[in-house]
């Protein structure tokens, strides 16, 4: 395990539902957070293409038969990426060539289905993990399909394993107990916006589970997001986001948190920031004097949890029935 890792949280919005452009943003983004010594690298919740403001801000975003709705939700499909796609090439190349590893928050494309993924990109320039959010939580069901246990893995790094949950996922009290026999060394919590609930569960999560916490949020105005979806041209999209009120639709608290519970850098306020912190990876051992959750604060003849880490699929062919 290294001595010590310097960390960076992207806290900048993408070019909002445009792949391409933010996929450029994003290298230029890896480059600048690199250039500071940084060398795992993070992003927000669905960075690619831009958390989706309008589910919770626009007045009439879940009326039936919307038409801006549709066209909002069409645009995003088409700017998303699939994770065998040639964006996501782009930014493992970008990673392996700076010698970093990279978290990424995206809108993943698989099939006629959304989903909200975290993708853990290693430096060797080979070996990836992601991560489907379980749950989508109250508005965004309109969004994402859910998640199964198949995408509970860690990142394997000099520095020990990286770990991650997206938003809500951090009140799933049995998912955080799979987390921390996962035994991670850094935990990723990717949220749209790090506001003072998020703050809390950040702070519990890296005590409960005795590690460094990247508390990743990010930062989007109304006018970001009006530029970035028009720079594809305008559509009926645009009526559900000119109506949102507030200016400030995501609100930053990107944070470097201990396992102490204590900041080693933040909360960032909403500027559009690279917030960095060296850490000291082989901390986390002390941490575990007092509490460890996966072992002996653990009571396996009271309590178990079977994990179903098969992928759920909805149709399934058997080959050796065709010849039949």
């Amino acid at each position: 395990m290294s001595d010590t890792l310097r960390c960076a949280i992207i806290q900048a919005p993408p070019v909002f539902l445009n792949l391409e452009a933010s996929v450029e943003r994003a290298l230029d983004l890896l480059g600048q957070a690199h250039d500071s010594g940084a060398e795992l690298i993070t992003f927000g919740e669905t960075w690619l293409t831009g958390y989706p403001v309008w589910i919770d801000s626009a007045p009439h975003a879940g009326i039936w038969g919307n038409e801006s709705a549709r066209a909002l939700f069409r645009r995003l499909f088409e700017q998303s990426p699939e994770l065998g796609g040639p964006e996501i090439a782009r930014i493992h190349r970008r990673a392996h060539e700076l010698g970093c590893d990279v978290v990424i928050g995206l809108h993943e494309r698989s099939g006629n289905t959304l989903y909200n993924t975290m993708l853990m990109l290693s430096r060797d320039g080979e070996s990836r993990v992601h991560r489907r959010k379980l749950v989508p939580t109250y508005t965004e069901r309109t969004i994402w399909g859910r998640g199964d246990g198949s995408t509970l893995d860690t990142l394997e790094t000099p520095y020990g394993r990286v770990g991650g949950m997206i938003c809500w996922e951090h009140w799933m009290p049995a998912l955080r107990q799979v987390m921390h026999a996962r035994h991670e060394v850094i935990h990723i919590a990717q949220w749209p916006t790090a506001h003072d609930l998020h703050q809390l569960a950040s702070r519990q999560y890296a005590f409960e589970g005795g590690c460094f916490v990247l508390c990743c949020g990010s930062t989007l105005t109304k006018t970001q997001a009006l530029a970035g979806y028009r720079s594809l041209g305008a559509d009926a999209g645009c009526e559900l986001l000119e109506s949102i009120t507030d200016e400030q639709l995501m609100g930053g608290g990107a944070a470097i948190i201990g396992p102490d519970t204590q900041y080693i850098e933040g909360p960032a306020g909403p500027e559009v920031e690279i917030i960095t912190a060296e850490i000291e990876p082989g901390i986390t051992a002390e941490s575990r004097l007092l509490l460890d959750t996966d072992g002996h604060y653990s009571r396996p003849d009271v309590f178990t949890l079977s994990v179903n880490r098969k992928a759920q699929v909805n149709v399934t062919e058997d080959e050796n029935a065709a010849g039949e």
